[in-house]
């Protein structure tokens, strides 16, 4: 797509800049340092342990020979006791709620340009670098704006729009114009080895990704089974407890019906789970809170393009502010947005307008 979009050259960003890189062992954040090395920022790698003894030892000794070849002073910081309070904990009172949370957006805001920036910045930095797959960007209208990356498989835009607006347009991306195969082969081309070679699960702090588990091991009081009714009332089995489900969930149900069934909806306070056929999944609109702007609501345009889960197509929307929220009314079909889950705003060129939490 042409986006209209100017992409200022990594040296332009970065060079003479003490630029502090959030490294964790593996190939992105890796390639990033590299580059941005590379391009003449004076680098500075900080590490954050947060995943256990074990792992962080791992992390630690292979980011040590790599940082020492590389002549970038590494600063490691155990941020266990912060990632749990503002990640961990607020992952598990989500589920609690009956939400499906994202971790990995909260992560951003919280620990990458929160506790790890601070910590980075006492330091001397003036500028966080990260491995993710997105853009800056220079755009006629709106100034410099987050953009996706261009490698559409892998753009990582949508994990970054909670981060705000000062943090993450003052901060750089060497990988934004990547691809995933490219970073792999520009790092064998620099005889660079990955200390961490392995692609990071799907949520980091969570064996197996098993949610169910986890919550289970963390001893917090879960709610026990209960009904599960049709829309309308109609009774058609039991459920074995709320937290265990997710909205558009039709996997594991143990539901016999004459048609497969999906999850709609959780009821709280009457311990219900909600459940529909495939055409009941649609939705007309979502409402989202704790809306993070990354540019001011006044500017949006009347149409706006939506995306509430990562691997998602973004569809237009129409916005309006409704108290301290934003309710989205989508103008093509859309499956039923997941409370507690992100919606990410954009331009139909791709730049982020913003990023909220959605509620219902």
């Amino acid at each position: 797509m042409d986006t209209g979009f100017k992409y200022p050259e990594l040296k332009d960003l970065a060079a003479g800049r003490k630029v502090a890189m959030a490294v964790s062992g593996g190939a992105d954040s890796l390639l990033s340092m590299v580059l941005l090395k590379e391009s003449g920022a004076d680098v500075v790698a900080v590490h954050g342990c947060f995943l256990g003894k074990e792992k962080a030892e791992v992390a630690v000794a292979g980011l040590e020979k790599r940082c020492a070849e590389l002549d970038v002073p590494l600063h490691v910081f155990d941020l266990t006791a912060e990632f749990d309070r503002l990640v961990v904990e607020p992952f598990v009172q989500e589920y609690l709620r009956g939400n499906t949370p994202n971790p990995c957006a909260l992560c951003n805001p919280e620990i990458k340009f929160g506790v790890l920036y601070k910590a980075a910045q006492e330091l001397g930095c003036d500028m966080l670098g990260t491995g993710h797959y997105v853009r800056i960007a220079e755009d006629a209208c709106y100034g410099r704006v987050l953009a996706r990356g261009a490698d559409v498989g892998k753009d990582q835009s949508y994990f970054l729009s909670l981060v705000p607006r000062d943090s993450v347009l003052n901060a750089v991306f060497p990988l934004g114009g990547h691809s995933k195969d490219q970073t792999y082969a520009e790092l064998d081309k620099r005889g660079v080895e990955i200390p961490l070679p392995s692609e990071s699960q799907e949520i980091c702090f969570v064996p197996d990704d098993d949610y169910r588990q986890f919550l289970i091991d963390r001893k917090v009081k879960l709610s026990g089974p209960g009904i599960a009714v049709l829309s309308d009332g109609t009774k058609v089995g039991k459920h074995k407890g709320l937290w265990r489900y997710t909205q558009g969930q039709r996997r594991g149900l143990g539901i016999s019906w004459k048609a497969p069934l999906y999850v709609l909806d959780k009821d709280m306070e009457r311990n219900l789970l909600i459940v529909g056929t495939c055409d009941e999944l649609e939705a007309e609109g979502c409402v989202a809170d704790g809306f993070n702007f990354l540019i001011d609501f006044e500017r949006w345009s009347e149409t706006v393009y939506i995306q509430t889960r990562y691997r998602q197509r973004s569809k237009p929307a129409r916005a309006m502010q409704v108290g301290s929220s934003i309710k989205f009314d989508f103008i093509e079909p859309h499956s039923r947005p997941t409370p507690g889950q992100i919606v990410a705003v954009y331009t139909e060129d791709g730049a982020v307008l913003g990023g909220g939490i959605i509620r219902e």
